[in-house]
């Protein structure tokens, strides 16, 4: 049983442990509820996890959602057309995928501490600059993208629609075209892709410009959810969340190994975590707890059955 076929027999589990002991749970309104809660978390893991397959990791993702629609949408209630502003906001988070992938591609500064350098920056420019309150609340004719968070398609709410939508995406291009090749080759050996001609560099920033353009989705997808943009997200515990779902569903950190179906299983599963943690009242600091120790022991798990080897772990052998 590999890791992916675990994490599937584990959710399996909880879903039957928790419906026969959990009064609340096994509702529809609550199943479908758990749903779209954790849907905005599974587009986030998508885009983590086609930087963790490059061997990289991206802690700029919330940030760079809460703080590019944010600005949007504060363009927006300031009197811009919709369209104009989420065309700035998005090409303010590709510019800083781009930044990210550069610094980390080209200046070679290790993964790590580039977006969380990155990440530092974000929130305090956006909070000096760009959004000047925590909450932006969203009024006004938004038009069609208001169906991006209400509406629904075959009793499906429109979020875990576009989840999936997301995913068959993110699918094609890891599993079918020249780029997701190129991403795999570099996360398993950097220097034999180098060597074969492979332009890392250019394919790493492109790895962080596509997680940015993701996690603007997601914002947006959220922001017309609850009518609202939350910067104080980017201060949160949510970013390891994200990577608890990518490793947890067996994305090796290592790089080179994993898929769409690996984000698929980890997101179920810690979906029904929080959601059943939630139905039983523990607490936000005792779930954090909980969430931590699983993310420790997922990267314990990892560093066994995907370890990095000496050569190849080198930062600057691109």
């Amino acid at each position: 049983m590999n890791q992916e076929q675990m994490v599937l027999a584990i959710s399996g589990a909880l879903f039957v442990i928790f419906s026969v002991t959990l009064d609340s749970f096994f509702q529809v309104s609550n199943l479908v509820s758990l749903l779209q809660n954790v849907s905005m978390l599974g587009i986030l893991a998508i885009g983590m996890a086609g930087v963790v397959i490059g061997r990289g990791i991206d802690l700029t993702m919330v940030a760079v959602m809460v703080f590019s629609t944010g600005w949007s949408f504060v363009l927006f209630s300031g009197g811009m057309q919709i369209e104009l502003a989420l065309l700035l906001g998005l090409l303010l988070a590709l510019a800083i995928g781009t930044v990210t992938g550069i610094l980390v591609a080209y200046v070679e500064i290790p993964d790590i501490f580039a977006t969380l350098a990155m990440a530092t920056v974000i929130t305090g420019l956006g909070r000096f600059a760009l959004v000047p309150s925590d909450n932006i609340f969203i009024s006004g004719d938004v038009g069609w993208l208001a169906s991006l968070g209400t509406g629904s398609v075959a009793a499906l709410p429109m979020p875990v629609v576009l989840f999936l939508v997301v995913a068959c995406a993110a699918f094609v291009g890891l599993r079918l075209t020249r780029y997701g090749a190129f991403v795999y080759a570099i996360g398993d050996n950097p220097m034999a892709s180098r060597n074969s001609g492979i332009p890392i560099r250019p394919i790493k920033v492109l790895m962080y410009s596509s997680s940015a353009f993701i996690a603007f989705c997601a914002g947006l997808i959220m922001a017309m959810t609850v009518s609202s943009v939350n910067t104080k997200l980017a201060s949160s515990t949510m970013i390891y969340d994200i990577i608890l779902v990518v490793v947890i569903g067996g994305i090796g950190l290592a790089g080179g190994k994993g898929s769409v179906r690996n984000v698929l299983s980890g997101t179920l599963l810690i979906g029904l975590l929080l959601n059943g943690m939630t139905i039983m009242n523990i607490s936000y600091s005792a779930q954090n707890i909980i969430k931590s120790l699983i993310l420790l022991l997922a990267i314990i798990v990892d560093s066994v059955l995907n370890p990095r080897d000496e050569q190849t772990s080198q930062q600057g052998d691109i």
